[in-house]
């Protein structure tokens, strides 16, 4: 079955103002068992990397295999020919010392989303890893701030990154648990709005992997309403929130509602956003498969879905290499629309 969706499951980052807070250290059986996961996310990696990553070294530490843990390479961002190698526990160490850096000098919270981005994107391509090694990152960083309080912002951020992670690898029922207790954890706290929209966004896209549509349809439409009030609708979240929306509406084959948000937001976020940022890319592929798969779409409707779909890949290509998943999703959809436009051509002949 074809893959309909252009799901952006990002906003990770907690706008919490910079409080030092008191650290309980880490111990017990949660972080026994965070470790435990931990280790086995990263050999699964390893493993799933090891053709891929045969005779390079990693980037940070120049070695081909980790000095401490014994670990082998990996890759999965959009890095292309040699670059990019890398060990997860180095990756994990970098953002770990970032991360603390920006702490201990009481930097502003945009600082600090930008130092916690090198637990889940490449710090070469600026991309985000995906499959089993996003996998293994949000259990390292799990690992690493589970024994902080709840209250503390990194305990959060890391609930997120794991729940993440957790969807890369497709143990959905798994990011449900972590994303609800993550979401308990908030409203327990009286948490800011922005926070819990963002945890709420990543639960749609949850339950949507786990065809519980119409939910994550209202959960999105309360997400992207929360957006418009507290950003505006040019805002960067509000643009992924909009999209994620008329991603839902795509999948309960509401085509007409998706094509009008999508003609009014598009436009926007080529403006704001720039035609190569991955939410832009996003919202062109959603609004083509729109087009293509209403069964009210017009000729000239299906061949500017192809057109769409083929200055999309294009771009993509170019930003993400042609072996990115995000690329490979969009070439079935291109392929499925080309066909759907020499049906329809054949039969008006």
């Amino acid at each position: 079955m074809e893959n309909r969706r252009y799901n952006i499951t990002i906003l990770r980052p907690y706008s919490y103002p910079v409080i030092p807070k008191k650290r309980k250290k880490g111990g017990g059986a949660e972080l026994y068992h965070a470790d435990k996961k931990t280790k086995e996310a990263i050999a699964e990696a390893v493993e799933k990397c090891a053709d891929d990553t045969r005779g390079q070294v990693c980037y940070i530490c120049t070695q081909a295999v980790h000095w401490k843990t014994k670990e082998g390479l990996v890759r999965m961002c959009a890095c292309r020919g040699t670059a990019g190698f890398v060990h997860v526990s180095c990756l994990a160490e970098q953002a770990k010392i970032l991360v603390a850096e920006a702490e201990e000098n009481n930097l502003d919270f945009k600082v600090q989303n930008e130092k916690w981005k090198r637990w889940y994107s490449c710090s070469l391509c600026e991309q985000d890893y995906h499959g089993v090694v996003r996998c293994a990152l949000g259990w390292a960083c799990w690992k690493t701030y589970v024994g902080r309080p709840e209250s503390d912002w990194t305990h959060g951020a890391a609930m997120t990154e794991l729940g993440l992670g957790l969807s890369a690898v497709r143990r959905y029922e798994d990011a449900l648990s972590v994303g609800e207790a993550e979401l308990a954890t908030l409203r327990r706290f009286v948490d800011s709005k922005d926070n819990i929209l963002s945890v709420q966004s990543n639960l749609a896209c949850t339950y949507e992997l786990l065809g519980r549509s119409n939910e994550a349809l209202s959960l999105r439409q309360e997400v992207y309403s929360g957006r418009l009030k507290l950003e505006g609708e040019e805002h960067i979240y509000t643009l992924n929130a909009a999209n994620n929306y008329a991603t839902s509406l795509q999948i309960l084959e509401r085509f007409k509602e998706a094509k009008s948000l999508m003609r009014k937001t598009v436009p926007k976020a080529r403006r704001v956003l720039g035609e190569a940022h991955e939410i832009t890319l996003g919202m062109r592929q959603n609004y083509a498969m729109s087009l293509y798969q209403d069964p009210a779409s017009t000729l000239d409707d299906l061949r500017e879905a192809v057109t769409t779909l083929e200055e999309t890949e294009r771009t993509m290509r170019r930003v993400f290499g042609g072996a990115h998943p995000t690329t490979v999703n969009l070439g079935r959809g291109l392929r499925n629309a080309r066909a759907a436009l020499a049906t329809r051509e054949a039969g008006e002949n």
